[in-house]
């Protein structure tokens, strides 16, 4: 081992990790490398959840996968492969659409015109709604956190943010009100499909006491017409 601290993995929405282009560190080998979001996070690893797309080999044979999630504010593009042998195994298993939840390294891909962040994930695990739900609802929290701390300029993070992306922070707070509406607007389908299902359930109870009621009328009815002179011979 060489005692080095894992990094810990961060919570961001693909809109805002897709507007990445800036790295830090990596001077050597050894040093971790980051990259800076326009809100002022320093990222190494993220933790994101989304639903698995599709997932492409991006060379026949080779065993490295290309895959893309989304978000409710964008879509995540990741590279698997045998070197990440958990999430491989995982991405080989699972056939999309499914929900995923996903710890990634960062990779920045410096091109001629513009930098490319990227997922490489180190583990996948499918997920249900309610995870989704939550990784939302935390992911904007921290956003407006970031943003807040951005205001302010209350850290050197903060301020190289400004400096390299002088961001629209009102665009990335409706980006935060988008994301979270989408879990509201999903969750009241929900709640209604729920609610639609009692009623059914409910009136089906009462047709079913209503065709007990029928019957119990038409036994009473034929007990009535039981005349036991008939049976006794009288």
């Amino acid at each position: 081992m060489n005692g080095r601290k894992r990094e810990v993995a961060r919570r961001l929405f693909a809109y805002e990790f897709n507007r990445s282009t800036h790295k830090i560190g990596g001077e050597d080998e050894r040093s971790p490398v980051y990259v800076l979001t326009p809100t002022g996070m320093r990222c190494n690893r993220v933790f994101v959840v989304g639903v698995l797309l599709d997932k492409e080999e991006t060379r026949p044979d080779t065993n490295f996968w290309r895959i893309r999630v989304s978000d409710p504010t964008g879509v995540f593009i990741g590279y698997v492969g045998r070197f990440q042998p958990d999430a491989l195994e995982t991405i080989l298993e699972v056939e999309p659409p499914e929900l995923v939840a996903i710890v990634a390294k960062v990779r920045l891909f410096e091109g001629e015109t513009r930098n490319f962040a990227s997922l490489r994930p180190e583990s996948i695990a499918v997920v249900d709604s309610d995870v989704r739900d939550y990784w939302v609802c935390e992911t904007a929290r921290l956003t407006l956190e970031r943003i807040k701390q951005m205001e302010e300029r209350s850290s050197e993070d903060a301020e190289l943010a400004w400096q390299i992306y002088n961001p629209d922070l009102e665009e990335y707070r409706t980006i935060v009100r988008q994301a979270v509406q989408s879990v509201v607007a999903e969750y009241g389908v929900v709640e209604e499909a729920k609610e639609k299902a009692a009623r059914e359930e409910e009136k089906e109870e009462i047709e079913e006491i209503e065709d007990i009621d029928e019957f119990e009328e038409e036994f009473d009815f034929e007990e009535e017409e039981w005349d036991l002179s008939d049976i006794l011979g009288e």
